[in-house]
């Protein structure tokens, strides 16, 4: 894999995203992520993943620079991936943790969001939420019914109004994550979580997870190319793509 590395210790898989200086996401980095919670699903020798970052870095969202420049074929062949990966994650039946490492912000709080339970790093600089707002971009329909379903449909929809970004703190404090630790601490405190679930017995763990997340389930349960269209009806609208163009500017200088 060229975005991810992969390390299992006994049984638990550790998937690090390690995709240039911040992690942003791209193609490449949607297929891995993708493709590797498919292979860890099948793999019987696997009991439990982690998903984290770099240190002070877990993934600063969505590439938009490469998406611009990808055109709107390219557009589309992003998103087929990134929501397969989205939906491949939140139906992983194998306990999931969160080692959110550092900043996360937008299309970063989404993959970190697919998790049983978030471990998140102390620090000024590392937030989460769903800033999309700041430049006139629409958030798909399935990061919306995440973010939604984690953070209740109201609070998130005045959450997206606002640009809001949460500390690990504020994270902690309004159920975004669960635990709010020093970064040297994320990934240890991620591994004893996982490894106290993935003691429990394996179909009690699959099927309390399927019953408790229902509502979730169910509103990534979606066709995939009709959202993707739905995308790039968006994306086409001439008023957006002269905002992509004024941020990718403001990016530049």
């Amino acid at each position: 894999m060229k975005t991810l590395q992969l390390e299992i210790q006994d049984g638990i898989a550790i998937v690090t995203i390690d995709n240039g200086k911040v992690n942003a996401i791209d193609t490449a980095l949607a297929k891995e992520l993708w493709e590797v919670f498919v292979d860890l699903e099948k793999n019987e020798t696997v009991k439990g993943a982690v998903l984290s970052g770099r240190p002070n870095c877990f993934s600063a969202g969505l590439n938009i620079l490469k998406l611009f420049q990808d055109g709107l074929e390219g557009t589309r062949i992003f998103w087929v991936n990134y929501l397969n990966a989205l939906q491949t994650m939140i139906r992983f039946p194998k306990p999931l943790v969160s080692a959110i490492t550092g900043y996360a912000p937008a299309g970063g709080t989404i993959l970190a969001l697919c998790a049983d339970y978030k471990v998140m790093a102390k620090g000024s600089k590392h937030v989460i939420g769903m800033n999309e707002f700041k430049n006139s971009m629409q958030i798909p329909e399935m990061m919306c019914h995440i973010y939604s379903y984690f953070l209740g449909e109201k609070e998130a929809w005045i959450a997206v109004q606002n640009s809001q970004m949460y500390n690990s703190d504020e994270a902690l404090a309004i159920g975004l994550v669960q635990e709010s630790v020093e970064v040297t601490e994320v990934l240890p405190q991620a591994m004893k979580q996982v490894r106290k679930l993935s003691n429990l017995y394996p179909p009690v763990f699959r099927k309390s997870k399927r019953l408790m997340r229902r509502q979730l389930l169910e509103v990534i349960d979606r066709d995939i190319n009709a959202m993707v269209d739905d995308i790039i009806k968006d994306a086409s609208d001439p008023f957006v793509l002269q905002s992509a163009q004024m941020f990718l500017a403001s990016l530049k200088k």
